[in-house]
């Protein structure tokens, strides 16, 4: 678990508010981000529930991707609470070696994923 977690953060903030037509709000007592009037791409937790960790959660496109993504790097990828279930992912953030291109690239496909037609025939990301 990061110490602190405002340098996590505010990279995944930063990572996320650069998409088109993103939003950030609490949710659940912890930093959400949305398409604006639309649905949830990412969450930052930072010892949720006592977990130690410090992750952003992503979408997949599903269960099998997810267990894809897991079985490849367990190290930064597993199935987090409430979200799991569903297919979300999340990736661990409090470790030295955090690959930043890698959050991204995993931020903007949930973004995709999260993103309605009109966002997407705009030219998306």
């Amino acid at each position: 678990m990061s110490p602190d977690p405002a340098l996590p953060l505010a990279k995944v903030r930063a990572l996320a508010l650069a998409l088109p037509q993103t939003v950030e709000r609490m949710s659940h007592g912890s930093p959400g981000f949305l398409i604006e009037k639309g649905k949830f791409f990412a969450y930052f937790w930072h010892n949720h529930h006592g977990d130690g960790e410090t992750v952003v959660i992503v979408k997949t496109s599903g269960r099998d991707e997810q267990a894809t993504l897991i079985e490849l790097d367990p190290d930064c990828y597993y199935s987090p609470p409430y979200l799991g279930p569903s297919g979300w992912v999340a990736m661990r953030l409090d470790r030295a070696d955090v690959d930043w291109d890698r959050v991204g690239d995993r931020i903007a496909i949930s973004w995709e994923l999260a993103a309605p037609r009109r966002l997407l025939e705009a030219g998306g990301r």
